[in-house]
């Protein structure tokens, strides 16, 4: 018989790939010896039991093989039970292989299992229910041993430092094993240029100063803001001033005191779809009531205030604002057809939809979040209503495909596919999984050659590491489909009809979808109360051309093909 091998690793308790594979795949082996051969293998790395087999990279590609007659396997071998299924997994998957008439062996079962034995499908869902089993009580003792390590020993437990701290070494591990491969324990320590600045904001706030007034000064002296101090892990935040958010959160942080805190968040698994449960869970993170947070029993690196301080300042944060009693709150989905592509044309940042007296709005409150210090002049609210630039904006847009410019729209549509070029960042990642793929290649070799086996396992997970991140930044579907020649866009254009007609009928979902693949770009003036329209394919998603942040492929000397101003007047007078 063919058989193809199933086994699985998870990574988050550093268990070593190749080692565990290794014996999994030997266990298999002892049980088929006498009827047959390994000609196929599907091993997961890093992933958690708990996954079901569809959302499992080499489990989905199991499960498709089966339906292939031409699979070139007659046989699927488990060499652990425990590994492969959880909970309910064996009695949601199993199925599949009867009615493609593929067998499942397992050593709990001594070889094939029976479809119709009882006593089989107890087995194996017993093993599924020793394998949930099992991976809660490895939570629990995980959670538990790091409750016990932060407020026994106080031990830093990992995480980015707060800012006005940084990490510094505090010897080695004291478990020797750990210690033999070189980790130590790491502790906080107040850093030079930030630490006094924490110090300044506990001192004006308990002085009376507020969240905004304290964000103004600290911007006026040119502090850099957490995010701008700490860039390479701030990427998804301008950094530009400091916001009442940011300062609200140094206030209320207790690490300040010197005392180690953790389990102010926890990891909550939720249904992916409360209507197909075998999808499974999505990890969630979420905030811990303060009366669930562990705090160190002493004082554990060096404070930059004193318990005291702390304590009157978050009772003065959590009093600062009017009571407001609970209440229920229905929440309504509503539709921006120019979600993120509106742009407030004095900062620069998108507008944010606001609905208001039955219609979308788009706003932006730049003085509300940030400070002004960096002599931003910012009106205090802009404000603009939907409903007086789609029109324009749909009107603007069929002069693209007028007769008389309708050559020059065509042309432009044919280069923006002509000319895509490669996303840097794709193109970067799909090199360095290249790279890891050879390197894994090699290591695997130097094992058969007799290499040492810890030394081997230590360079393939960080391989590994590197192979996960790189995937992560490799889209899932391509960039771009088969390319149409000129005289095909000429012809699907046709098939349109009346372009004005289609986009005022079209349904607001799929109109701000059509925005979105055109690269539309919305920038409001509000003193001359003008809006500037640009149409880009090129700055598309789907299109990874180099790009500024605000989505333009950045070339100074390229206009974009559709551009265009909405004049004065032409927006309705009451907008402000």
């Amino acid at each position: 018989m063919r058989f193809a091998f199933y086994g699985r690793v998870s990574t988050e308790d550093q268990q070593d790939p190749e080692a565990s594979r290794n014996w999994q795949k030997a266990r298999a082996h002892t049980l088929i010896e006498a009827h047959g051969d390994i000609v196929a293998e599907h091993f997961d790395i890093g992933q958690s039991r708990s996954i079901p087999w569809k959302r499992r990279p080499e489990a989905n590609t199991l499960l498709n093989a089966l339906k292939d007659p031409d699979r070139g396997f007659d046989a699927v071998v488990i060499g652990e039970p425990q590994r492969a299924f959880y909970g309910n997994q064996y009695g949601l998957t199993f199925p599949v292989f009867v009615h493609y008439g593929v067998q499942l062996w397992v050593p709990e079962v001594g070889g094939q299992i029976d479809p119709e034995s009882e006593a089989h499908d107890l087995v194996m869902s017993v093993f599924g229910g020793m394998s949930k089993g099992e991976r809660n009580r490895i939570k629990i003792r995980v959670r538990s041993a790091m409750a016990a390590q932060a407020k026994v020993e106080g031990r830093f437990l990992g995480g980015r430092p707060p800012y006005g701290y940084r990490i510094a070494d505090a010897g080695p591990h004291p478990n020797p094993a750990k210690a033999a491969d070189g980790k130590r324990l790491h502790t906080l320590e107040p850093h030079p240029d930030t630490a006094p600045i924490v110090q300044r904001i506990f001192t004006e706030y308990l002085d009376g100063r507020g969240l905004f007034a304290i964000a103004e000064t600290l911007t006026q002296d040119g502090i850099k803001s957490p995010s701008a101090h700490d860039r390479p892990r701030n990427q998804h935040r301008s950094g530009i001033a400091w916001s009442k958010g940011a300062v609200r959160t140094i206030l209320s942080n207790p690490r300040y005191t010197g005392r180690q805190v953790w389990n102010k968040q926890r990891k909550d698994e939720v249904l992916l779809d409360v209507d197909d449960v075998a999808l499974g869970h999505a990890t969630k993170m979420r905030w811990n009531d303060s009366g669930s947070w562990v705090w160190s029993a002493s004082v554990v690196h060096e404070p930059l205030i004193d318990t005291d301080t702390f304590e009157r300042a978050r009772t003065t944060l959590a009093s600062g604002g009017r009571t407001r009693k609970t209440r229920e709150r229905n929440r309504v989905r509503r539709t921006y057809v120019l979600r993120s592509l509106m742009y407030c044309g004095v900062c620069n940042r998108r507008m944010q939809g606001q609905w208001n007296h039955d219609a979308p709005y788009y706003r932006c409150r730049f003085p509300n979040e940030y400070a002004l210090a960096n002599k931003v002049d910012h009106p205090r609210n802009v404000y603009l209503a939907e409903h007086d630039v789609l029109p324009i904006v749909d009107h603007w847009l069929t002069t693209l495909f007028t007769p008389g410019r309708l050559d020059t729209t065509v042309r432009a549509l044919y280069k923006s596919q002509s000319d895509i070029t490669p996303n840097p960042s794709t193109t970067e990642a799909t090199r360095v999984i290249a790279e890891c793929d050879a390197k894994l290649a090699r290591y695997r070799a130097a094992l058969e050659a007799g290499a040492d086996p810890k030394m081997i396992a230590t360079w393939t997970t960080q391989i590994q590491a590197q192979k996960a991140e790189a995937l992560t930044r490799v889209p899932a579907t391509p960039s771009h489909t088969e390319r149409m020649a000129e005289e095909e866009i000429r012809a699907f254009l046709g098939t349109l009809g009346d372009i004005h007609t289609a986009l005022d009928e079209a349904d607001a979902t799929d109109k701000s979808a059509v925005y979105q693949r055109l690269g539309l770009k919305l920038t409001y003036q509000p003193d001359t109360r003008n809006v500037q329209a640009e149409v880009n394919i090129n700055t598309h998603p789907r299109n990874h051309g180099p790009r500024t942040r605000s989505g333009h492929k950045n070339n100074p000397t390229e206009k974009p093909w559709g551009y265009g101003t909405c004049p004065e007047g032409d927006l309705n007078p009451h907008a402000r």
